[in-house]
């Protein structure tokens, strides 16, 4: 005689079935959306990037956030910046910059290897963070990303910095670079930086001139060029020296 099977089972095995097909239906959205979201982050970055290699970048994320930091503190928000072509910063600029952030810049395919090694040896070591980016990575992480570390950010520097290398020049990248970079409190850019330390424009700073505002690019709110302490002087002096040895660069 054939078994029946009860109306009991059925309806609990149908209502399993229903309840697997919504959470397949809502994991099959949620990979699409994740899938959609990734395809229209590829082709934005990659559009940022071709679009500031011709359009120069009218602000950065960092002028915002200190601009509101400003705010917060009762200060009046300030962001002194003024664009300067590549030509109109003087060559002694270029190769402070250089001398004292990325000595490898014009060999280098966006990455040191060796100085990023060096950098972790020593931040096993000490408290105080050492890092070991190239200039394109600083313009990666100062034109399209927040400042904050994780390792998120570094994922995505690491991406804007391989764009960059495939889509601008090294002279895109240094024009960008010392346009955009803090400075100083509100200060941003090489020729706000020129006029507020020496009274001058930028095509017309010296070697020492640049060596000084050089030496603050780690930490522009911190230290002064104009009012070096004596560990500035000795980093002045380095970069000095270490600019003798380049030479004149060629972009």
């Amino acid at each position: 005689m054939a078994r029946t099977q009860s109306p009991k089972k059925s309806s609990s095995k149908s209502k399993y079935r229903g309840s697997n097909s919504k959470i397949g239906g809502v994991l099959r959205l949620a990979f699409r959306i994740v899938k959609l979201a990734f395809i229209a982050f590829i082709g934005l970055s990659i559009f940022g990037v071709l679009l500031f290699r011709f359009v120069n970048p009218p602000f950065t994320w960092l002028m915002i956030q200190r601009g509101f930091e400003q705010k917060a503190a009762g200060k009046e928000w300030k962001i002194d910046k003024d664009w300067v072509d590549f030509e109109d910063i003087a060559d002694p600029m270029k190769r402070a910059a250089v001398a004292a952030e990325d000595q490898t810049f014009l060999e280098n395919h966006g990455f040191d290897f060796n100085a990023i090694q060096k950098a972790i040896q020593k931040n096993a070591k000490s408290k105080k963070l050492i890092g070991g980016s190239t200039i394109t990575q600083q313009t990666a992480k100062n034109v399209f990303l927040y400042q904050w570390r994780s390792f998120i950010r570094k994922g995505l520097e690491a991406w804007f910095t391989v764009l960059i290398e495939i889509c601008w020049s090294k002279k895109r990248v240094m024009e960008v670079y010392l346009n955009v970079i803090e400075m100083g409190d509100g200060i941003y850019g090489i020729q706000a930086a020129s006029q507020a330390y020496f009274h001058k424009p930028a095509s017309q700073l010296t070697n020492r001139q640049a060596a000084a505002i050089a030496v603050i690019f780690p930490s522009p709110l911190k230290w002064s060029a104009t009012k070096p302490t004596k560990y500035l002087k000795h980093r002045q002096y380095l970069i000095r020296q270490n600019m003798r040895r380049l030479g004149p660069l060629e972009f």
